[in-house]
């Protein structure tokens, strides 16, 4: 697929903490770097359409979270959704604004994109550290036309407060009891070993420079740093890379009608073509905000991605939100937001 030069340009040559786009009087926002791409090129857009910026700081879901609920933003993004009790208690809305695939990514030489398989119990055991070479049985056995080599695994993770961590090791804890028992999931967890770093540019870069090195990110940053990802063996058993048309299988079982506050998540969705690392990611909005006219600006901006942004969204191979989902987030700006 085609991507634009603007992301290009900024968006993965960025690696630490912060990545962040800014103009004259932004909309502010803070938190997931899942989004970070596609919220770029909308941000470049939308600056084009209507002469207003956004500037968003690439921080992680964690810290995003913590942002918000300081009101130190306008709206804060994150991978992990927020449970209803807590939405209440922090008297935020929440809702999901795109979807998209989390990937495993290798750094072997000699290895094509989609020529490994992995699948979710034998990732589970690499992040655990009881799989540590590339040619261990479990892995030869799932690749048997590959000649893997005797090289140790160098597992790269999330060092900050993560919604692609949350997403993955939901997914790892859905596969594996022992991921579960012993690790479980959350935006952070104790890793059992491995390479730690700060958001999905932060992953990309140490995979790519990594030699025997995998690691876990949002597909664009594996597109577009052209690294190498894994195709996995789904939850009906069936091989799949990661394509839009895999997304959109596992995206077309979300039942958002009857997901109070949006609190939804795709991972490990049944389907023969179902991606089993999809997510959403979610903005968060106080339902009272301290600037109601700054909040206002931001649901505007995200108004126009809807109605705008699906063709860019999809280039870079991120799932839109369908119509009859938009709809029931507009119904609840209107009803939950206060900003006039």
């Amino acid at each position: 697929m085609k991507h634009s030069n603007f992301v290009r340009a900024i968006a993965f040559a960025i690696c630490g903490a912060t990545a962040a786009f800014a103009y004259a009087a932004d909309i502010s926002g803070a938190g997931a770097t899942f989004p970070f791409p596609i919220y770029a090129k909308w941000a470049d857009s939308y600056k084009k359409d209507t002469g207003n910026g956004l500037n968003y700081q690439s921080i992680g879901s964690g810290a995003g979270i913590k942002q918000i609920k300081a009101k130190t933003v306008t709206f804060g993004a994150t991978d992990a959704p927020l449970e209803p009790a807590e939405l209440e208690k922090a008297g935020l809305a929440q809702w999901p604004m795109v979807m998209g695939g989390i990937v495993a990514v290798v750094n072997l030489e000699g290895v094509k994109p989609g020529d490994i398989v992995i699948d979710g119990p034998t990732l589970a055991q690499i992040y655990l550290g009881k799989i540590t070479k590339w040619n261990d049985p479990a892995l030869k056995a799932l690749n048997p036309k590959l000649n893997l080599p005797d090289l140790a695994i160098v597992p790269i993770h999330r060092a900050d407060g993560s919604g692609t961590t949350f997403n993955f090791t939901y997914y790892l804890g859905e596969v594996s009891p022992d991921w579960k028992s012993q690790v479980g999931v959350s935006t952070t967890v104790d890793w059992p070993g491995g390479i730690g770093a700060k958001g999905n540019d932060g992953v990309a870069n140490n995979v790519a420079t990594t030699k025997g090195a995998l690691g876990y990110v949002e597909f664009a940053y594996a597109d577009q740093n052209k690294l190498t990802y894994a195709a996995m063996a789904n939850k009906a058993g069936k091989v799949v890379t990661p394509t839009m048309e895999a997304f959109q299988a596992a995206a077309a079982n979300a039942d958002w009608d009857h997901a109070p506050g949006f609190y939804l998540i795709l991972a490990n969705q049944p389907g023969d073509k179902s991606w089993p690392m999809t997510a959403a990611t979610f903005i968060l909005l106080p339902k009272q905000p301290p600037n109601p006219a700054a909040a206002k600006d931001a649901l505007n901006f995200f108004k126009w991605a809807y109605e705008k942004g699906d063709k860019m969204a999809e280039e870079l191979d991120y799932i839109p939100m369908p119509d009859n989902v938009v709809k029931l987030v507009e119904a609840m700006w209107a009803k939950d937001i206060k900003v006039n």
